[in-house]
């Protein structure tokens, strides 16, 4: 019962999260071939935001592979695929203003942003140490009570640490898209189809983000709700 509850999970969301990334995709490809009016490149979209801004001390870097854009404030560095670094088109705009979105969090100490950077360390450990479990919890299921019960209260544990990531993720990204959104606009950069497109682009990618948390979510209620069962 225990692989099959799990993989019924598993598939159920795995279904959910495909869509949702082919849609996600298929709107980045569409925005991808239009050409931004403001002339301006992903770097350059991102360079002008932190100024802006105000941020001075953080680098626009390229890095290699696709949907790879993030911000890392270990280092203070907005890093940016080739095709939104080089590209000049709405969703390079959008993604490169976005990832900048996260340094003004980090750079205004947003709260959430702290939180979420504070359980990194945890939550890789948690991910790490559940993959390894995950056999030792299937020949559980097959031994005493008392070892599955201890088995599953580790996993319970461990699958809250990554919930609660989850969780934290989802106003991180959805205030980062928001600010990228709000200088867009009072920027100029973007007419008011392609702010739209931009918009739409963006919420899109925090679908996906939606996706994962509910996941984890039920992952969870699913492990207490074993655990639960396991004590009658």
């Amino acid at each position: 019962m225990y692989d099959l509850g799990l993989l019924a999970i598993a598939i159920i969301f795995m279904v959910i999260g495909l869509l949702v990334s082919s849609i996600l995709k298929r709107k980045f490809a569409r925005y991808s071939k239009e050409r931004l009016s403001s002339g301006l490149s992903g770097k350059e979209i991102a360079e002008k935001m932190l100024k802006d801004n105000g941020i001075y001390d953080v680098k626009v870097l390229s890095v290699e592979g696709r949907l790879t854009d993030h911000y890392n404030p270990a280092d203070k560095t907005v890093n940016l695929s080739a095709d939104v670094y080089n590209g000049i088109n709405i969703a390079a705009a959008a993604v490169a203003a976005h990832e900048c979105g996260h340094a003004v969090q980090h750079a205004t100490a947003y709260q959430w942003l702290t939180m979420r950077s504070k359980l990194v360390p945890a939550v890789q450990i948690a991910s790490n140490l559940m993959s390894f479990l995950t056999i030792g919890l299937a020949f559980a299921a097959y031994s005493m009570h008392s070892i599955m019960n201890s088995m599953l209260l580790i996993f319970i544990v461990l699958q809250g640490a990554i919930t609660l990531f989850s969780l934290i993720t989802l106003p991180v990204e959805v205030d980062a898209s928001k600010r990228a959104l709000a200088w867009l606009d009072n920027s100029r950069l973007t007419r008011d189809y392609e702010h739209s497109e931009a918009k739409d682009a963006l919420q899109w990618a925090a679908y996906t983000y939606f996706v994962a948390a509910l996941g984890s979510i039920a992952t969870l209620i699913y492990y207490i709700w074993r655990f639960t069962n396991n004590r009658d």
